[in-house]
């Protein structure tokens, strides 16, 4: 079954419609192109590790405990905290307490474990920009990806600025991405007082920028 519905021509379709299209269906009911959906929390986790290099695929064991925060407080609050990168594992793999949820799983509509559902939300609220802007898991991810990157000594600036997007996006930088990526590591560079032939080593300067690629539409969600 699942197999008939991948290759079927309504699952393959294109997330562009044309013009016709949009006149004629502009709510998509004939399912004249496919919609554009965000990934799940659990597959944006585990795309960020898979991306900075931190994913353990390794199959089955036990769930590794909850990181928590310094707000994460209560009655049956666990002595010690679980690593922040949940030791690299798949998110199906991490321990689930229902008065410790992970704040960045919350925010992109998993369920709270209270009762069960039927159906996940979909929202689109500011809590999950901040997520992504404010997180110490994506911001750690971040850097673990630019120590990476930094030792890709053949690479000059618009080149890595590709790996990146071909990386992250499984699609080439436009000139306009390229354009873009540049003017940022330049003025980056420049807040932080840092020399422009120092630019490819610094670790720091590319932790901020493949933060900012993690937070790219393109990346949260599938066109």
């Amino acid at each position: 079954m699942l197999r008939e519905i991948l290759l079927s021509e309504t699952f393959r379709r294109s997330t562009q419609s044309s013009p016709q299209a949009r006149e004629r269906d502009p709510e998509n009911l004939l399912l004249s192109h496919y919609p554009v959906r965000r990934l799940e929390a659990e597959a944006i986790r585990d795309a960020i590790l898979a991306i900075s290099g931190r994913l353990d695929t390794t199959m089955y064991g036990e769930a590794v405990p909850t990181h928590l925060t310094e707000f994460m407080n209560g009655p049956g609050r666990p002595e010690e905290s679980g690593p922040l990168d949940g030791a690299g594992r798949r998110t199906v793999y991490l321990e689930v307490r229902r008065n410790f949820v992970s704040p960045m799983m919350l925010a992109f509509d998993r369920p709270i474990p209270f009762s069960t559902f039927g159906a996940r939300n979909t929202t689109n609220v500011p809590a999950q920009s901040l997520a992504m802007l404010n997180d110490p898991f994506i911001a750690e991810q971040a850097r673990v990806w630019a120590g990476a990157i930094v030792t890709i000594h053949h690479l000059d600036i618009v080149g890595r600025i590709q790996y990146i997007y071909r990386k992250a996006l499984s699609r080439s930088a436009s000139p306009e991405d390229i354009a873009d990526g540049f003017a940022y590591l330049e003025t980056e560079a420049r807040r932080r007082k840092l020399d422009p032939a120092a630019m490819l080593d610094d670790v720091n300067l590319w932790a901020a920028y493949c933060h900012v690629v993690f937070n790219h539409k393109d990346f949260l969600y599938l066109f």
